[in-house]
């Protein structure tokens, strides 16, 4: 079987928090996509079929495709997520979902993989995700080897830092946070950590954390039918006129005019021009 898979760009891989009760589609999909919970649980709807979705399962969706999610009405739900397209002699027969937590199965290291390199971006991760993808493809049917690389590290105080930010954000929430508090968990002063801050990334704490907060917009943006009130909200923003105005000075146009153009076409993400995603596996749950 011979196939290559080329990533969408802008969607993934990478992961989306939703707020109890969020829904989107019903859409037509337009490309492939690999799609895994990582909390709380959602259900999948295709033609007459509902599929409940819980953690340890891979879901693979096609393009034609026509389905709606529904997640958890009760509880937030962490949503991974890596669109792709596919040339090739494709498999026949492809099963809706896998599951993840097999012992021989090498299908969940290569998803936690895909999430490191979108989270990481080291050189050449397009090409590393586009041939892990293709491996998770061909484990359907067969059990290749997972790839593995070491996460990078980060200044102590930084690292500290981002603990106490994913503390804060725990319950999918993306809340402002004032710079005295980063400082007490950083355990240096103030001008220290903006210092030390900046160095590493040519922006200030705060500013970065407002920066990785309209980033958490995009999938909701794109991949859900959540109002504007309500990205707002998990983006830690009071309400959709603040959201929209600090979205419009980092990105050139407003979340409406984002959410309905082409992730191709869209404007540069604001933590990719800043270097700010080696910050993004700090915020993932221990």
């Amino acid at each position: 079987m011979t196939i290559s898979v080329d990533l969408v760009a802008r969607l993934g891989p990478s992961v989306a928090d939703y707020p109890p009760g969020s829904a989107f589609g019903p859409r037509v999909a337009r490309s492939y996509q690999f799609v895994w919970l990582l909390e709380g649980s959602a259900t999948w709807l295709w033609d007459d079929l509902a599929l409940p979705l819980a953690p340890g399962e891979l879901l693979l969706i096609r393009p034609g495709m026509r389905d709606t999610f529904r997640w958890d009405p009760r509880t937030p739900t962490r949503h991974a997520y890596v669109h792709f397209t596919l040339t090739g002699q494709a498999p026949a027969g492809w099963p809706l979902t896998r599951g993840l937590t097999g012992r021989h199965d090498p299908m969940g290291a290569l998803c936690q993989y895909l999430l490191w390199l979108g989270a990481e971006c080291p050189p050449g991760w397009r090409a590393q995700a586009g041939e892990t993808l293709r491996l998770l493809v061909l484990t359907f049917l067969a059990h290749p080897p997972p790839a593995h690389r070491a996460p990078a590290t980060l200044p102590a105080p930084l690292a500290a830092m981002m603990g106490a930010v994913r503390a804060y954000w725990s319950d999918g929430v993306a809340r402002p946070i004032p710079m005295r508090e980063l400082a007490s968990a950083a355990r240096v002063s103030p001008s220290t950590l903006y210092r030390t801050f900046r160095r590493t990334f040519g922006v200030g704490p705060v500013a970065a954390i407002e920066l990785l907060r309209l980033t958490r917009a995009e999938p909701l943006l794109w991949q859900s039918n959540l109002s504007m009130q309500a990205v707002a909200v998990q983006c830690g923003f009071t309400d959709a006129y603040h959201f929209s105005r600090r979205f419009r000075a980092i990105y050139g146009m407003a979340p409406t005019t984002f959410r309905t153009t082409p992730p191709e076409a869209a404007p540069p993400s604001p933590a990719e021009s800043h270097g700010l995603t080696l910050l993004r596996p700090l915020l993932q749950p221990r």
